[in-house]
């Protein structure tokens, strides 16, 4: 069993991963002390593969259990969504006693995350990501929302859960597509954090899709650490996890939901942010180089298309919540495992480098 603990204090809980813990669903949420009544939120890709097999073990512990399923895809992160499963919640006879149980990728986390952190104004939730992207990033640090037609994760609130299950077997019911796009969050921790992690990346194989528990264990403790240090982005620590992610979000925000993967988009905004940080921070083209050589080694996209156009990108960029008074602040390298921010990027500099991606 590999365990990962994020001190927060009050907040404090363990992220778990092994094979097999998705079975052990309801024993392990005892542990934690939960109690009341569960509510588990999935989506209709996620529910026929897992939903039966977490009902049965909160069953077995003794737990009253209702299933709620929304329409998978990006789409379904709104308000409406919320709105629907909240009431869907109160009709079910759920209260603040109650528990939610997030089970399902980034979306699944995002959303349910969301009405745990408003319904009856806070209840407690549990993550049990099935993605790469919601393994390693997206399930833990408390960040939960949704999107406005304006941009990505506009609305939202922080709101930790008490306790994350990461049962690596899950990922071999995924396609191909949605397996590679998650290791885009994996190389942005190699490139920000621990380089030598980049090195045990070049040696996977992209189409196997048996990920080692301890991989995904050291792509947690670094995003674990970052939050400990800045849970609420106050200090500018917690900021370095967006690398790749300010003109990643806008150019995801720029096409219809779903059109790019939210990794896709943040292996574009990962090769802008790569340029940036040789033209602003020194790093060195053969850096940016094994970066991009790693990408695509798990064919993620590197070449923007001519259909999105670099003024639209730049008005999704506009309303970045990671703008803060009109300040841009990017996530840039100086050098390979380093990541440091930076607020002098000049306003003109932007489009060259979103325009780069083109070639």
């Amino acid at each position: 069993m590999n365990t990962v603990h994020v001190n927060l204090g009050s907040r404090s809980y363990d992220i778990l991963v092994a094979p097999g813990l998705l079975s052990e669903a309801g024993p392990r949420i005892l542990a934690a002390g939960l109690k009341g009544r569960a509510a588990i939120i999935t989506d209709s890709n996620v529910a026929p593969h897992f939903l039966a097999r977490v009902e049965a073990s909160l069953d077995e512990s003794g737990y009253d259990a209702t299933a709620h399923i929304f329409p998978a895809g990006e789409g379904s992160k709104s308000m409406t969504e919320v709105e629907k499963l909240s009431r869907e919640l109160i009709q079910a006879g759920h209260d603040r006693s109650s528990f939610i149980v997030a089970l399902g990728g980034g979306v699944t986390g995002d959303l349910a995350g969301f009405v745990a952190a408003i319904f009856y104004r806070g209840i407690p939730f549990v993550q049990i990501p099935t993605t790469i992207v919601s393994q390693v990033d997206s399930a833990v640090g408390g960040k939960t929302g949704v999107n406005a037609p304006e941009g990505k994760n506009l609305i939202g609130a922080f709101h930790q859960p008490r306790l994350v299950l990461t049962d690596p077997e899950t990922l071999l019911t995924l396609p191909g597509r949605e397996f590679r796009e998650g290791f885009a969050e994996v190389i942005k921790h190699a490139a920000i954090r621990d380089k030598s992690m980049l090195s045990d990346l070049e040696q996977l194989d992209p189409l196997e899709q048996n990920v080692p528990a301890e991989l995904i264990a050291r792509n947690v403790a670094i995003k674990a650490r970052v939050v400990e240090e800045d849970e609420q982005e106050t200090s500018g620590t917690r900021a370095l996890l967006n690398f790749g992610h300010t003109i990643g979000h806008g150019i995801e925000a720029a096409v219809p939901y779903g059109t790019l993967l939210h990794g896709e988009a943040i292996s574009l905004g990962i090769r802008a942010a790569l340029q940036l940080s040789e033209d602003h921070a020194g790093l060195p083209g053969q850096a940016s180089e094994r970066i991009l050589k790693l990408l695509a080694h798990f064919q993620l996209p590197l070449t923007l298309s001519e259909e999105i156009p670099t003024s639209l990108i730049l008005e999704k960029l506009s309303r970045d919540k990671k703008f803060s008074g009109g300040k841009k602040t990017f996530v840039l390298l100086d050098r390979l495992g380093n990541g440091i921010t930076c607020s002098t990027i000049p306003t003109e500099a932007i489009a060259p480098a979103i325009d780069s991606l083109r070639s």
